[in-house]
């Protein structure tokens, strides 16, 4: 089934990146003199509203959907979404949390000028990660949502085969009244990826670290007061081939099966799997019932605290999380009745934009059975069950590895101890943690 509303071209970055909704009356915007939009003035324009519907609405974001109405607080403004459609035209993405507990991600087109803006529709888009529209593109170039049932895997994020482009990954630095110290992840080659880093531009003293595991090349900087506000950029140029099962010799005795701090050997993963795999006769078929398990027990909910750190024990008892939690979870469980398992960590590609933002880092997972490692990608699946047969064996070529492994060891290392998983940059201040803003984002090669 599909929506017969036509978008031009000229917009369809805009809404790619969202995977939006139609702004009204964007078809027929005639030039005009209008005043410099950034996106900082979108954010204070939807936030704006949030807050005085949220006023107005006792203390909820109230949101008619379906046969029912939900009540709905604010979770995150998607900043890498925000864009300029037209004259006086802006659209914003918001993730709100209902009293059930589910996350919403929410679609707002807006209208007017800074501090004068005003929505003029607002549609969800997904619920716990799950779409309920993709964009498809006509032969005349415009676009048009599509239920996703009827949506080609390239429209839900495939690119098979092989894929090339530039990534920017940047992180902004704080204000830093001590001195600190930075470990940032360097992606490397290897057989499905070729990566050349053409440009390192970093504040302090520069040094190249690599983990003791796991082999990840690891940027790690020293850095002082005078180094607030400066920001890191890493440029390289990737070649990416999709990731297919693959052979390659068996683990050494243990590894892949050995605990970590927040993947531990519990009993409870054993009691779970062992349910699961009950009656299965192969390691192979054993693997596909705790995929299969996972996908249907976690839900994709980046609301709260304990998400998002990879914490199995956490997936296991809340039973939602995002891309950490659900293959720290199914990596658990595969360990737990002996089939070797690991966790790597980058970025998904946007498949249908050629440049643009990238919305965080996201992460996988491999298993090894008769002589291969066969990829997964759990949270994904859960995201397009349409999919679920691909993810199993499969993992796209539009994506970048950053590094892979947990608990990675470096000498210097972090005060904190061994790095739980590293895609955003590690900071510490004076030997404490602190956050830092990350932005990805990519150019492909045509």
């Amino acid at each position: 089934m599909y929506w017969h509303t036509k978008i031009p071209v000229v917009v369809v970055v805009c809404l790619l990146i969202a995977g939006c909704s139609k702004s009204p009356d964007v078809d027929n915007a005639r030039p005009e003199a209008v005043a410099d939009v950034v996106t900082a003035d979108i954010q204070a324009g939807i936030e704006h509203h949030i807050e005085e519907q949220i006023r107005l609405g006792d203390g909820y974001f109230k949101l008619p959907f379906g046969d029912k109405e939900l009540r709905l607080k604010l979770v995150r403004v998607h900043t890498e979404y925000l864009a300029t459609l037209g004259p006086r035209s802006h659209f914003a993405c918001v993730d709100l949390a209902s009293t059930d507990g589910n996350v919403y991600d929410v679609d707002f087109f807006l209208k007017g000028d800074p501090n004068a803006m005003t929505v003029t529709e607002t549609t969800v888009h997904k619920i716990n990660g799950q779409p309920y529209y993709v964009w498809v593109q006509n032969a005349d170039k415009t676009w048009q949502r599509s239920k996703v049932e009827a949506a080609s895997p390239l429209s839900l994020g495939v690119i098979t085969g092989s894929d090339e482009f530039e990534f920017l990954y940047q992180a902004k630095l704080p204000d830093m009244a001590e001195d600190a110290k930075m470990w940032i992840p360097l992606p490397s080659t290897d057989a499905f990826q070729t990566v050349d880093i053409t440009s390192i531009e970093a504040p302090g003293q520069q040094q190249t670290l690599t983990d003791r595991e796991h082999g990840n090349r690891i940027l790690y900087l020293t850095l002082t007061p005078q180094d607030s506000g400066k920001t890191v950029a890493i440029r390289c140029d990737v070649q990416r081939l999709e990731k297919t099962v693959y052979k390659a010799d068996a683990p050494a005795a243990g590894q892949y099966l050995s605990p970590e701090r927040l993947v531990p050997a519990d009993q409870k993963f054993s009691d779970i799997a062992q349910e699961v795999i009950q009656g299965k006769k192969t390691d192979l078929v054993r693997a596909r019932a705790l995929y299969d398990h996972v996908v249907d027990r976690m839900r994709y909910i980046k609301f709260g605290t304990g998400w998002g750190q990879g914490d199995a024990v956490y997936a296991c008892d809340v039973g939602t999380g995002n891309c950490t939690d659900f293959h720290s979870y199914f990596i658990a469980l595969c360990r737990a009745v002996g089939i070797p398992a690991r966790f790597a960590i980058g970025a998904a590609i946007p498949s249908e934009r050629d440049s643009g933002g990238v919305d965080g880092y996201h992460c996988w997972a491999e298993f090894y059975t008769d002589g291969q490692w066969w990829p997964v990608d759990i949270s994904e699946a859960n995201k397009y069950t349409s999919l679920s047969t691909y993810y199993f064996g499969h993992h796209p070529a539009n994506r970048i590895e950053l590094s892979r492994g947990r608990d990675l060891v470096v000498e210097p290392g972090p005060v904190s101890g061994p790095i739980n998983f590293l895609a955003y940059p590690v900071l510490e201040i004076d030997g404490q943690p602190v956050k830092v803003k990350v932005t990805f984002s990519f150019k492909r090669k045509t």
